[in-house]
């Protein structure tokens, strides 16, 4: 058995992750999905780091998942918790003393075309996900993304990247020499759009599953 622990993005909380979660628990897995404090103005990478270790608890066999803007908070929490694996599913990859706010200049994605929210997130949704994931967005405050990141260096963990062949926020081939450039890592590619979790829950619990048993 592995303990998945899943980490939201932006604007979102652990309800983004319920589909996945649900899949992995049906296969025989334990699931860590917390709610980060993203809408409390005070805190930062660090308190958001806390958050997702408190809720692992004395859990063992984990496998930590950052979603998008969770991919700051993922790596944190890896080196802490001595994770086996660490996954990137559409996520931003950070370095050591760059803050979130700078990433987008850091890595080209403030060159990228730009198009509505809709298009952006949630073209492959159904409907009634979409409309529910909307209705429970959340205020994503200023100030972790204001701060430099941390991590001195990147933690001791295998990594894996998940990309979506159709995401139109982070696309595939520019976050393709994202993971080259950051972690030396060939990103694999699955159907779907930014938002796997709900696009394509099925699917994505059995690539991480089958990351877990790959060791």
């Amino acid at each position: 058995m592995t303990t998945f622990v899943l980490i939201h993005g932006a604007g979102d909380s652990a309800w983004s992750w319920h589909l996945v979660e649900a899949a992995l628990r049906e296969r025989g897995h334990d699931v860590v999905a917390p709610d980060l404090p993203s809408d409390d103005e005070g805190v930062t990478w660090s308190e958001y780091a806390d958050t997702v270790v408190e809720a692992i608890g004395d859990r063992t066999g984990l496998t930590v998942v950052g979603h998008s803007l969770g991919g700051f908070t993922a790596p944190l929490v890896a080196g802490r918790v001595a994770a086996d694996l660490l996954v990137f599913v559409a996520g931003m990859i950070p370095r050591p003393g760059e803050s979130a706010n700078e990433w987008w200049a850091a890595t080209g994605h403030s060159d990228l075309v730009r198009t509505a929210e809709e298009e952006l997130f949630y073209h492959d949704v159904p409907p009634e996900l979409a409309a529910e994931a909307r209705r429970r967005a959340r205020i994503q405050r200023e100030t972790p993304m204001d701060r430099p990141w941390p991590l001195e260096r990147w933690p001791s963990v295998r990594c894996r990247v998940l990309l979506g062949r159709d995401d139109r926020f982070l696309p595939q081939e520019w976050s393709r020499r994202v993971a080259r450039d950051r972690l030396g890592v060939e990103a694999d590619v699955m159907d779907g759009g930014h938002c796997l979790p709900l696009s394509r829950p099925g699917e994505l619990a059995d690539r991480l599953e089958r990351y877990a048993a790959a060791g």
